[in-house]
């Protein structure tokens, strides 16, 4: 595929990944308010985001390889599965196509009397924090921590799938299950990042907390997708 093509699936696969589990966390998680039988709380948000991931992958991974995230592209990167010369040019259609599904998902959310922007609040349009801006209060340490090791083990779990040697067809099932049970770990903690282009895309509607955190939500995510990929090289290795 050109590498124009390329771009506009990682636009187009980012934007469906914000628009699909940010959209959820801000328009459906708490429908009706606390105790309302249509809200879909923690898990429904959880199975929106893996859910995104699923149909993104099948519908864009021929074109791109589905990464809609700079940590995947930077893993894939160090575990030898994506030139670097393509990683400026990904990063930026993914930021760019998370950032139009935030703004949309904004328009949207504005048609609603009762919506409103609390920049202090955690979890505030779906943005990532810590401290006070944590959905359970962790700190920045732990917060770090989370975000490294689950998107790492993200990495692992997407090179694994898409080895050669793994059964045909079934990869995007893999990593959308597998973003899945990684927020249903960590929203409570982070409200779930694993994705500098999610954090972005929210954190500038958010407010001046969510931007200021955001840093974390880069460092963190791009550390663990290196770990995560340099594992998985060494461990999927035909050599001994």
């Amino acid at each position: 595929m050109s590498m124009g093509k390329r771009l506009a699936a990682e636009f187009l696969g980012t934007f469906w990944l914000v628009l699909g589990g940010c959209g959820s966390a801000v328009l459906a998680a708490n429908f009706g308010g606390d105790g309302n039988p249509l809200g879909i709380g923690f898990l429904g948000v959880a199975l929106a985001f893996g859910l995104t991931v699923v149909t993104g992958a099948y519908a864009f991974g021929h074109v791109s390889g589905a990464h809609f995230n700079p940590a995947v592209s930077i893993g894939l990167w160090a575990g030898g599965r994506f030139a670097g010369k393509d990683l400026g040019p990904y990063v930026i259609a993914q930021v760019l196509g998370g950032l139009l599904a935030g703004f949309i998902l904004l328009q949207i959310a504005k048609g609603s009397p009762a919506f409103s922007i609390t920049p202090g609040q955690a979890g505030a349009f779906a943005s990532n924090g810590y401290g006070a801006l944590s959905p359970g209060g962790y700190s920045a340490a732990a917060a770090f921590l989370c975000e490294v090791v689950l998107t790492a083990a993200f990495l692992v779990v997407i090179m694994g799938a898409t080895h050669g040697r793994a059964p045909a067809g079934f990869a995007p099932l893999a990593i959308g299950l597998a973003l899945t049970l990684i927020h249903l770990i960590s929203i409570p903690v982070t409200n779930t990042s694993v994705n500098p282009a999610r954090s972005t895309a929210v954190a500038l509607f958010a407010g001046s907390g969510a931007v200021s955190q955001l840093w974390l939500f880069w460092v963190a995510p791009l550390l663990g997708g290196l770990i995560g990929g340099m594992i998985y090289k060494w461990l999927g290795s035909a050599r001994d």
